[in-house]
């Protein structure tokens, strides 16, 4: 077996460079344009149907401040029956995590990381799509606050969304560790 450190590297995806690791999640490469007056970052355009589209359209967008070293829910998944969710880090350094339990899918069973990590002059070069029945959640693993900005393709149902405690979804680490935001949170004190 592997330490924890080189299972959640494992996992870790911080750049949207390849292919995923779960099927439907996508992760969005974004251009952060840097000139002498600051910076500009496209976020979300129409022409982008990877991530907008028909069955992906823009519904709301919502933003949320989290303080370092929370997650959200420290002991339980989000998941939603129809959302979409598009989560994008304007400052901070957030881990999404994402376990695919879908038992038709083609990665069932899988575990995801991705680091949202925002610059000092810019937002975070990436975008993560999360498909629904997907099992999510996130950590602030930066020193100072981190604000997550999202556009799902949903008006907020609350019938729509659920939590599942970590020990009912039995999902692990490639080593075989129950997930766990802590050991996600000390990969990034130790690294």
């Amino acid at each position: 077996m592997t330490d924890t450190h080189s299972a959640v590297a494992d996992v870790l995806v911080t750049s949207g460079a390849g292919a995923s690791a779960i099927h439907d999640v996508v992760i969005r490469d974004l251009t952060t344009h840097r000139d002498p007056r600051g910076t500009l970052t496209e976020l979300l355009r129409a022409d982008w149907l990877d991530i907008y589209g028909e069955t992906l359209p823009f519904a709301q967008v919502y933003t949320s401040t989290t303080s370092p070293g929370v997650a959200r829910d420290i002991d339980r998944w989000h998941v939603h029956q129809h959302q979409t969710d598009r989560f994008y880090c304007v400052a901070g350094r957030i881990v999404v995590a994402i376990a695919d339990v879908r038992p038709d899918s083609p990665s069932s069973g899988k575990l995801m990381l991705v680091e949202l990590a925002a610059s000092d002059d810019g937002p975070a070069p990436l975008m993560v799509t999360i498909p629904p029945q997907t099992l999510h959640g996130f950590v602030v693993t930066s020193e100072g606050p981190a604000t997550l900005l999202n556009f799902p393709n949903r008006i907020y149902d609350p019938g729509d969304e659920g939590r599942t405690l970590f020990t009912d979804a039995g999902v692990t680490f490639p080593n075989g560790e129950p997930f766990d935001y802590m050991k996600v949170a000390e990969f990034y004190r130790r690294s």
